[in-house]
């Protein structure tokens, strides 16, 4: 068991990091999957059955990992990005489990997940936050377990670097309020999450997250005001952006558009 493993990334191994939570890291890295897709295998110790979150990319090799370290009790999707749900139907034909998220398009023989319900599976409690923001169906799931708190985050906190809210699928102004509700864990509650490292707090990383978020804001605010009201996304990221390479700019480019329509909600623009 580790809080901050030194192992990450570790591809096709499975990493333990709580007593009841395992990682396998799906090998598909890229600057916005950062070392790949964290599936999590999640059981109480002792139980058989377990959870497994986010079964990842459609790579059988790694599919069938996970699906060896079942039996398969159920699968939870934190939201419908290809990098954490291409696999599911493979991973079902391998394991025959049902699947929730909060889409129910996405839902396989199961009825859609409800923010505040509480699923009681492999000898767990997982509280359904919906977090919606990153993408409008994002949902994290917290482990009630009073000696090892956990968040698993899916895409709304990483486990390095910030999440991006793109436009039109991610909602800054929703994001910030989802932040906010994780910074209102309890202290200790660590982060598993769905690219990166496992982080020891939820309320400091969420907190963080919210700094960097109105840091941004700011700058953009002052480009408005030297440029008015009608800068172009693209202007802004050449402004915002230009220490960063310029590989992420399309990313960074959706991104404040995302920003600039939480300014115009504001009524700032």
């Amino acid at each position: 068991m580790s809080s901050l493993s030194p192992e990450h990334p570790a591809y096709a191994t499975l990493r333990q990091v709580t007593p009841y939570a395992s990682v396998l890291l799906a090998d598909n890295p890229t600057p916005m999957t950062l070392d790949g897709t964290n599936t999590w295998i999640v059981r109480a110790p002792g139980k058989r059955e377990c959870v497994v979150i986010d079964p990842g990319p459609g790579d059988g090799e790694h599919l069938r990992r996970v699906a060896d370290h079942g039996p398969v009790e159920l699968v939870l999707l934190t939201h419908h990005h290809p990098d954490h749900v291409e696999g599911v139907q493979e991973f079902v034909e391998l394991t025959g489990a049902v699947v929730r998220a909060f889409d129910p398009a996405l839902c396989i023989g199961a009825e859609a997940l409800e923010g505040g319900e509480v699923l009681s599976v492999a000898g767990l409690r997982l509280r359904v936050l919906a977090t919606p923001g990153h993408t409008g169906d994002s949902v994290c799931f917290v482990v009630e377990h009073e000696d090892v708190p956990a968040l698993f985050a899916g895409d709304s906190i990483l486990g390095r670097g910030t999440t991006v809210v793109a436009d039109p699928d991610g909602h800054l102004g929703s994001y910030l309020d989802s932040l906010r509700r994780l910074a209102e864990l309890p202290e200790g509650t660590r982060v598993l999450p769905g690219h990166g490292p496992e982080l020891p707090d939820a309320r400091a990383a969420a907190s963080t997250y919210l700094a960097h978020r109105e840091q941004r804001l700011g700058q953009i605010r002052q480009v408005v005001r030297e440029r008015g009201p009608e800068v172009t996304a693209r202007q802004v990221v050449e402004v915002v952006y230009a220490d960063v390479d310029r590989s992420v700019w399309p990313a960074a480019e959706s991104t404040v558009r995302a920003q600039l329509t939480h300014l115009r909600e504001l009524g700032e623009l």
